[in-house]
């Protein structure tokens, strides 16, 4: 049972192990891996993969799904899509600015990869010089991290200067469901996001798929925090595609119980049993994975049954050690490990080079820490990273802003997609209360209202 300590797992994510661009199509135009946009005239239109309009039926070999009209269920300021790390302090960031807001997840709970995904330790939440250590997650960010630290078993601490962090996964569930209610934003969840509504060349809203049918929410702004770039994808913004290692975290549990000396009279090793967690019989295990198109569903399911297999071989090895017979497969991720799939073209690219000499931006909305990774210092994060070069009335947040072939490595971890929440949400608040569009917004104003609700500029 491979599975590295805190050093390791930091070696094999740690800015070292970059995706491969898949590039875009002609002319600089993004491959398209779904349907045109929805245009708006009047109503909303689409081909609907639910009886709504009719079951699909075969034309001449083809399948043909009837059009039919989408009911808009709620028309909101804010649409923030994907409840992960990013989408959800997004979420809470807009509505404390004053605006109403809606958040949309996939699946039945908030957290994404940290929760769903079991990625479990918040790195880069700090920054060192000079042997001192720079809290940069602070904000809603820290708020959270706070929350965690007074619920029971939801988080420990690896550092000095709670840094680095490692929370309960079923802990911040909790916690970032009562943030949210508390805060008043509207939820759905169960609703996957299938398409942009488009007016001329601004994102109008989405259309989600879910047990009700297909359902669509306008907006005057919206927020894509899908992971995925599902959003800026759909709407024919300009993006990279990328391969990437796919893989599925796992708990053990009954660590605590393993009889060591039992192992070595018998002349067995017991293996590294992946990483600490808040509950102590309990450890997490990352693993790497494949390298694989993490869009493409049929690499997905492979990806999916062959890491639980492997999963399963691996622990009944080591039940089969003397003493570690009581150990056992507490759970398997509900989300696959997906790291980068799209990255958007933004009007400004983060890259590791630019990080690691500590360039200053202008239009700068956060400020992300480094330390425990392969570099310490403070990087800036500039707002034209989430800000896409051509589509309006649209942000990005999360591991698929703008960033280089390295850079998303570090982009992609859950104290930066703090970061990247927290600016994209109070932008499109901004946004909305000014009337302009997001590419327009004060940058100034930007950061008085981000330092306002507590955020760290330098």
């Amino acid at each position: 049972m491979s599975g590295p300590s805190r050093r390791e797992f930091l070696r094999t994510v740690g800015l070292g192990a970059a995706g491969v661009a898949l590039g875009v199509g002609a002319a600089g135009r993004p491959r398209r891996a779904r349907a045109e946009p929805i245009h708006l005239a009047g109503k909303i239109i689409e081909a609907a993969p639910i009886r709504r309009g009719g079951p699909a039926r075969l034309a001449g070999g083809k399948v043909i799904q009837p059009q039919h009209e989408v009911a808009v269920i709620r028309e909101t300021d804010v649409l923030v899509v994907g409840g992960g790390p990013a989408g959800v302090i997004a979420a809470l960031a807009a509505r404390r600015a004053g605006v109403e807001v809606t958040l949309v997840e996939r699946y039945g709970c908030f957290g994404g990869l940290w929760t769903g995904g079991l990625v479990l330790i918040v790195l880069a939440t700090h920054s060192r010089s000079g042997g001192k250590l720079t809290k940069c997650v602070r904000g809603i960010g820290d708020e959270m991290l706070e929350r965690l630290v007074k619920v029971n078993n939801g988080i420990m601490n690896q550092a000095p200067g709670r840094s680095n962090p490692t929370s309960d996964p079923e802990a911040t569930k909790y916690v970032m469901d009562e943030m949210l209610r508390e805060a008043g934003v509207q939820i759905l969840l169960h609703s996957w996001a299938t398409n942009a509504i488009m007016d001329g060349s601004a994102v109008g809203g989405v259309v989600f798929e879910s047990k009700s049918g297909p359902k669509a929410v306008r907006a005057k702004v919206v927020v894509d925090a899908t992971g995925d770039g599902d959003v800026f994808g759909a709407a024919g913004a300009e993006h990279v595609r990328h391969v990437h290692r796919i893989g599925l975290v796992h708990r053990l549990g009954n660590v605590d119980r393993i009889d060591r000396a039992k192992a070595k009279a018998a002349g067995k090793r017991v293996p590294s049993l992946g990483s600490a967690t808040p509950i102590p019989s309990v450890r997490w295990v990352n693993m790497q994975g494949p390298s694989a198109d993490c869009l493409d569903v049929e690499a997905l399911s492979r990806c999916e049954m062959d890491a639980r297999r492997a999963i399963w071989r691996k622990v009944t090895a080591l039940q089969a050690i003397p003493g570690c017979e009581q150990v056992y497969l507490l759970e398997t991720a509900a989300q696959l490990g997906v790291r980068i799939s799209r990255t958007l073209k933004g009007t400004c690219e983060m890259t590791l080079a630019d990080a690691k000499a500590g360039r200053a931006y202008e239009d700068v909305v956060g400020v992300g820490g480094g330390y425990g990774l392969t570099w310490e210092k403070a990087c800036q994060i500039p707002y034209g990273s989430m800000v896409p070069v051509r589509v309006d009335n649209l942000l990005a947040a999360g591991r698929c802003v703008s960033a280089d072939n390295r850079m998303m490595n570090y982009t992609r971890l859950i104290a930066p997609c703090f970061l990247f929440g927290q600016a994209a949400g109070a932008a499109a608040a901004l946004a909305v209360n000014d009337k302009c569009r997001p590419r327009d917004v004060d940058v100034p104003k930007l950061q008085k209202l981000l330092k306002k609700q507590g955020a760290y500029l330098g």
